[in-house]
């Protein structure tokens, strides 16, 4: 016999022979744990929750997909991200120190300049002081990055910020002593190009190894930011002390920016070149630029980054087109040279999309491209606020450039090679803004400023589309997958 509002074969049936008034409690608990348990079950996927659950009412043994919240989605960034400096606090600790020697440095080269013209009042002379600091650069960028793969980077860094630091205190002592030599200058900013071509390889070769690769390309807009920051305030600053307190000033406030520079650095991990350990002295300038050669992506990004700077750089013909453009002076003159560096800051502000784009090669091809057209469309106009637009927005797109050259450089590079390309990195960058401003000031003399100018930023976007033709890989490059 079976019990009233049991379940059985034709259970209506016999709930029907039951007694109605046990029959509907019996199906309304029914009910409602049916309804308790789909509640429960749809709480959970609104709630979000991770991982595997049963839920009440459900079988146990099957396992429920959740939906993540909006708030595990990964937000889509306007600003700078600055993630690496809140996960990382030795990156975080090599940046700010960084940033603060980068502006002291800056005021240095600004008081140097200052001092060297005093003393001779020729142009000329100002003008060696830049020689003397490129010959060592280019020279000892190569070198230096061969050090930083074979002793560790933590100690490199240490004994060149000391020596620069020791350099800017020698510039201040002689300025206390009012021995004012311009061979003296000249010789303390050849030594600090020696420092700094050990200093910068190391340094950024550290990078990758404090930080997953995801992060690179916010690392290194956050470094653009400080380096472009460095060298727009910098100068302003070194100015305004030189003018108010002399140039010893300056140089003692450089000195003491090091110590924030040395702080960070001793306070970083040691960091040995990973896979060296057998080759230790025994890395060379030659086994870089081997390697290079057979890393057809990453010469790639060396080659368009020089299409940019030697065949579309205007900044020597600045002076000519303030006056014959514009009708300007120095202060117009002043504003061309700040407008790049203007674009180049709001574009590391405005990076924080650089994080999601995953095809580099493409965004390298895009962004210098955009700076050949920007200097093309600059030499056509004849409106000084419309030239500076096009200036800044030529900085902006060689600001998104950098920062994704030097991430694909980090991350497709091993590490016990990272010092050396990064030395080729520093002799591309310091050499082929010199080699441009030769080439537009002779195209210039022969032809037009229009004519430099315009077709320095065709010939760069002509030679680009050419590289990517040749190397139809590069634009291929995916940073989930990197292949130098």
């Amino acid at each position: 016999m079976h019990r009233a509002g049991a379940r059985v074969p034709g259970g209506v049936n016999g709930a029907r022979a039951g007694n109605a008034k046990s029959a509907r409690p019996d199906s309304e608990r029914t009910l409602s744990r049916l309804r308790s348990g789909f509640d429960r079950a749809s709480g959970g996927l609104r709630a979000g929750t991770a991982g595997p659950r049963t839920g009440a009412g459900l079988s146990s043994d099957v396992t429920r997909t959740t939906v993540p919240s909006p708030s595990t989605r990964p937000r889509r960034r306007i600003w700078a991200d600055p993630t690496p400096l809140k996960t990382s606090p030795d990156f975080r600790r090599l940046w700010f120190g960084g940033t603060v020697s980068s502006l002291g440095q800056a005021m240095t080269a600004l008081a140097i300049s200052l001092q060297v013209y005093e003393i001779t009042g020729s142009s000329f002379s100002v003008g060696l002081v830049g020689l003397c600091s490129l010959v060592p650069l280019v020279t000892f960028g190569l070198y230096g990055g061969a050090v930083a793969d074979t002793v560790d980077r933590r100690k490199l860094g240490l004994v060149s910020a000391f020596g620069l630091a020791v350099l800017s205190f020698a510039l201040a002592g002689a300025a206390l002593l009012d021995y004012h030599r311009v061979w003296l200058l000249y010789s303390i900013v050849a030594l600090q190009s020696v420092c700094g071509a050990l200093n910068a390889p190391a340094r950024s070769a550290m990078i990758p190894r404090l930080l997953p690769a995801e992060q690179l390309p916010a690392a290194n807009a956050l470094n653009s930011m400080t380096w472009t920051f460095g060298m727009t305030v910098g100068p302003a600053l070194g100015g305004i002390i030189v003018g108010w307190w002399g140039y010893q000033a300056a140089y003692l406030i450089d000195a003491l920016t090091f110590g924030a520079a040395l702080y960070t650095m001793w306070r970083l991990p040691p960091m040995k070149p990973e896979g060296a350990g057998d080759r230790r002295g025994r890395a060379s300038v030659l086994d870089g630029l081997r390697f290079l050669g057979t890393r057809p992506n990453i010469r790639m990004t060396f080659f368009s980054d020089m299409a940019a700077m030697v065949l579309a750089q205007p900044k020597a013909l600045f002076p000519a087109v303030a006056v014959l453009w514009y009708g300007g002076d120095a202060k117009t003159v002043g504003l061309l040279v700040a407008a790049p560096a203007v674009g180049a800051l709001l574009g590391g502000l405005l990076s924080g999309w650089q994080g999601r784009i995953q095809r580099h090669g493409v965004a390298i091809l895009l962004s210098v491209a955009a700076w050949g057209l920007a200097i093309a469309v600059f030499g056509l106009t004849r409106d000084l606020w419309l030239g500076l637009l096009f200036l800044a927005l030529a900085g902006c797109a060689d600001s998104i450039s950098m920062v994704f050259r030097t991430t694909m450089l980090q991350a497709a590079t091993p590490d016990d090679m990272r010092g050396r390309l990064q030395g080729v990195f520093i002799v591309v960058v310091a050499g082929g803004p010199r080699l441009g401003d030769f080439l537009a000031g002779a195209t210039a003399e022969l032809t037009s400023p229009t004519v430099a100018i315009t077709g320095g930023g065709l010939a760069c976007v002509l030679v680009l589309a050419l590289l990517a033709a040749r190397w139809r890989g590069f634009a291929r490059y995916d940073a989930r997958s990197p292949q130098a």
